[in-house]
């Protein structure tokens, strides 16, 4: 009897361990920038259609009815180049002088401007940009211009909005609002891609 209920009381003992503890699983700690940088990266070596959607008024950059191209056209795992082309509807030729660059860095994004002539040589203006400003997410991110912003006492510099697949936005923006605004359609891949811009090969 005596070791009966000695196997019982054992019994009971197993019965009443804890389940095994198992770990929780892991927490998505990408940063949100690091995961807008590869959603612009998914599109690399495609081409896009695009128009202007937003412009202050007088400011004549830009018709409205020409043809804009984003052409996601070098890719490395820390930097993105995407020249921007610009029909001439006029003079039926193109404006190859722009190429946007996203750098990667460990703690943020960066952007750039580069701005050529037609023959390939560094424009009076280029290389301007800013690094992001806050968490962003991985659908926007913001870019500040530090001597704009300095000089108009509020937010001042660019946006930058990706759906993969769907929509890729570029423009400026002043305080919390766009001030001027391009918009691709992801979905539509051109069949031919563009020539090189200005000054690269």
């Amino acid at each position: 009897m005596k070791t009966l209920l000695l196997m019982l009381g054992a019994a009971v003992l197993v019965g009443c361990q804890p389940a095994e503890l198992t770990a929780p699983h892991p927490v998505n700690q990408t940063p949100a920038f690091n995961q807008f940088f590869q959603a612009l990266a998914q599109h690399c070596g495609q081409a896009y259609p695009g128009g202007l959607t937003l412009e202050p008024e007088g400011d004549e950059m830009l018709t409205g009815t020409e043809l804009l191209i984003v052409h996601f056209r070098e890719c490395s795992d820390d930097q993105l180049k995407l020249p921007f082309h610009i029909e001439l509807e006029a003079s039926q030729s193109w404006d190859r002088s722009r190429t946007w660059i996203i750098s990667r860095h460990a703690d943020g994004l960066e952007l750039r401007h580069d701005h050529r002539k037609a023959d390939g040589s560094d424009d009076n203006t280029t290389m301007y940009g800013g690094f992001t400003v806050g968490e962003g997410s991985v659908i926007t991110q913001q870019f500040q211009s530090v001597p704009r912003t300095e000089e108009s006492g509020y937010f001042r510099g660019w946006r930058i909005e990706i759906e993969p697949g769907v929509r890729y936005t570029y423009g400026t923006v002043r305080g919390d609002n766009w001030s001027w605004r391009i918009d691709f359609d992801l979905s539509k891949p051109l069949a031919e891609l563009p020539p090189p811009p200005w000054g690269h090969d």
